[in-house]
Order: structure tokens, then C-alpha cells, then sequence
């Protein structure tokens, strides 16, 4: 036999490159879905307000929670260490079922000095339920959407319904607040902003969960309809600073990539 015949066959470059490519579109499919959602990265900025004394604000959004599982874990595993004087939920709390059971577990389990404060995000128009007002006062956690409450003798919380979904009010939501009083307003939609620049000494939005689905330079493939020119991070609009959230949970997909959820804590102070 000639060794001819016996000669191993050998893949060409072309279906090597194929194979490779294979593998790793597997390997990203499984870190996206299986990995990146559950690294949350705890993200710190510094706010200067001309506060008495410094605030501590842990902002999560978008939770998009069916209950307390193994990313709802990690993100209270990150707020026992980081010891917010108070946390603040800036919208879509459900998921895609409305299951408000599982939002109540979750909101049970965070605790600060100063209370757990949310507004509603699109997702709570989108998938409304009677139960849900009982399910956030069950869990000890107070909805200011369109509304406010003085937070500190030095300072406000603001809350704004959502402009993509809700009906926001904002003279409605800053009844009582005095002028010149240092404001932190939540919001979703990042859009919101626009109904309370100059007004607002700090807003927290979400909604755009940063893209979710990015190319590895950042570029996100998609955003919601509300996110307007926001995508992550701070923003300066009309003389407001506003942060925007990556968010902790995922929304139509359950992935991420090249976007990590997100804890974003404040240190708010002079």
C-alpha cells in the first residue's frame, strides 16, 4: 500500500478558520448568557452638594427580578459591603411576567438607614398589576414616583414617572420641595432629565442597560426607545449632572456582553 493512501487527512486553512470561528461564537454565547450577567461591577463616583455632611447612594435599576437568585444575591453580597445610607431603584423592577411575588422577595431583602426609595419604569406600565403597590409596601420599600420627600434636613428626593410609559409630573413632584434645596431625582427614561435640568442637583436614571449587547469598544447594537442620546455614565444636561445606569437585570435577552450590570454607588458631598 502506498503511503500515499495511509496519509492522514488534514483540515485547510479555510475550514480551520471556520472551526475557530465557531468556537469561539460558542464561547462568547456562553459567557453572554451564562457569565457576564451575574459579574456586577459596584461603580463609585463622587458628587460635590453642598451637603452637612456626606450621603451614601446606592442606585440599582432595571432589576427585571423574578426573585431572589443568584444575581439578586450578588448584588445584596455588594450592598452589605458597601453600607449605603440609602438605596434608591429607578424603575423596571418586574420582568416580563409581572411577577410582582418575585419583586417583593427581592425589594425584602434591602435594607438602609434611610429607607429604599423607587420610581416606576416602563416595565411597571407595561406589565401593571393591583398587587404591585401592596407588594412595595410589604417589602418596606416607598414608591415616590411623582412625588417627593425631604430625605435630610439638607437634603430632597424627587421622584419622576417615566416618560417613555408613565405620565411624569414634575410640578406635581416638586410640590413642597423649598428653592435652592439640594434635589437628587430619580428617574427612568433618561429623557426625563429635560423636565427637571436646572431644578435637580443630581438625577439617576436607567433604562438603557448601557446597550447590553455591545461590541468590544463599547458600542451598544441597540437602545430602548427612551434612552435619547444617553447610552452609560455622566451626563451634564442644562446645568444638571445625571447618571446613567447600566442596570442589574436584562431585558428582552437574557445576556450580556461587553456590559457588565452595575451597582453605582455616590458619594455625595461638599
Amino acid at each position: 500500500m502506498s503511503t500515499s493512501a495511509v496519509r492522514k487527512k488534514t483540515l485547510t486553512w479555510r475550514q480551520k478558520g471556520i472551526v475557530l470561528g465557531l468556537a469561539l461564537g460558542a464561547g462568547l454565547v456562553v459567557y453572554a448568557r451564562w457569565v457576564e450577567p451575574y459579574r456586577v461591577e459596584v461603580s463609585h463616583h463622587r458628587v460635590p452638594m453642598p451637603v452637612t455632611r456626606p450621603l451614601r447612594v446606592a442606585q440599582l435599576s432595571d432589576l427585571h427580578t423574578k426573585g431572589v437568585g443568584r444575581r439578586e444575591r450578588r448584588v445584596l453580597s455588594l450592598l452589605d459591603e458597601e453600607a449605603p445610607d440609602v438605596i434608591v431603584v429607578t424603575g423596571d423592577m418586574v420582568a416580563d411576567g409581572g411577577n410582582y411575588a418575585g419583586v417583593e422577595e427581592t425589594l425584602k431583602e434591602l435594607h438602609a438607614p434611610l429607607g429604599v426609595w423607587l420610581v416606576q419604569g416602563n416595565w411597571e406600565h407595561w406589565r401593571p398589576s393591583s398587587g404591585a403597590a401592596g407588594a412595595y409596601a410589604a417589602a418596606g420599600v416607598r414608591d415616590i414616583t411623582n412625588a417627593s420627600a425631604r430625605l435630610r434636613d439638607d437634603v430632597w428626593l424627587v421622584g419622576l414617572d417615566d416618560t417613555l410609559a408613565g405620565n411624569p409630573d414634575a410640578a406635581r413632584a416638586f410640590e413642597g420641595v423649598p428653592p435652592g434645596a439640594n434635589v437628587i431625582v430619580l428617574l427612568h427614561s433618561p429623557t426625563g432629565v429635560h423636565q427637571v435640568q436646572k431644578r435637580a442637583s443630581l438625577v439617576l436614571a436607567g433604562h438603557t442597560h448601557g446597550g447590553q449587547i455591545r461590541l468590544p469598544w463599547g458600542t451598544p447594537l441597540w437602545l430602548p426607545p427612551g434612552s435619547g442620546e444617553f447610552v452609560e455614565g455622566m451626563y451634564e444636561v442644562g446645568g444638571t449632572t445625571m447618571y446613567v445606569s447600566r442596570g442589574i437585570g436584562n431585558s428582552i435577552v437574557e445576556a450580556r456582553l461587553f456590559c457588565r450590570p452595575e451597582l453605582a454607588m455616590f458619594e455625595v458631598g461638599p
